[in-house]
C-alpha cells in the first residue's frame, strides 16, 4: 500500500526552508447600495454588485415564469397543494406566521430577497 504524501504547497518567494501556504486573495467585488423592503431581516449595508445582478435575474425569471397572487399567496399555495387549483409556480406576499403554517402542513415555500427591477 502507499503512504500518504505531503501535498504540493507553493513556496513564498524569498523564504528558504519549509514551504508555507500562500493565502489566496479574492479580487475585490464592487459594491452597490440597494434599498431593502421594509421588514427585511437582512443586514443593512452595501450589497456586492454581483449579488444584486443575480437577485435581479432571479426576480425577472420568477416574474416571467410564475403567477403573482399577491396577499393570497398562502391560500393559493394550499389550493395547489390539495389539488383544488392547477399546479403552477406562484409568488406573492405572506407573513412569517403564514409561511411557518405552510411548512407545518408540508408545503414547500421559500423567501427570495426582492430587489428593485434592473430596468428601473
Amino acid at each position: 500500500s502507499r503512504a500518504l504524501m505531503t501535498p504540493s504547497v507553493a513556496k513564498v518567494p524569498g523564504v528558504k526552508g519549509r514551504a508555507e501556504a500562500v493565502p489566496a486573495v479574492a479580487p475585490p467585488v464592487p459594491e452597490a447600495s440597494v434599498p431593502m423592503q421594509a421588514g427585511s431581516k437582512m443586514a443593512a449595508g452595501p450589497i456586492p454588485a454581483q449579488l444584486v445582478a443575480m437577485l435581479q435575474k432571479v426576480r425577472a425569471e420568477v416574474e416571467k415564469n410564475c403567477d403573482y397572487v399577491g396577499e393570497d399567496f398562502a391560500e393559493e399555495a394550499r389550493r395547489i397543494h390539495h389539488g383544488e387549483s392547477e399546479m403552477r409556480g406562484i409568488y406573492g406576499e405572506a407573513t412569517e406566521a403564514e409561511t411557518e403554517a405552510l411548512r407545518d402542513e408540508g408545503i414547500e415555500v421559500g423567501r427570495i430577497p426582492w430587489l428593485p427591477r434592473a430596468d428601473g
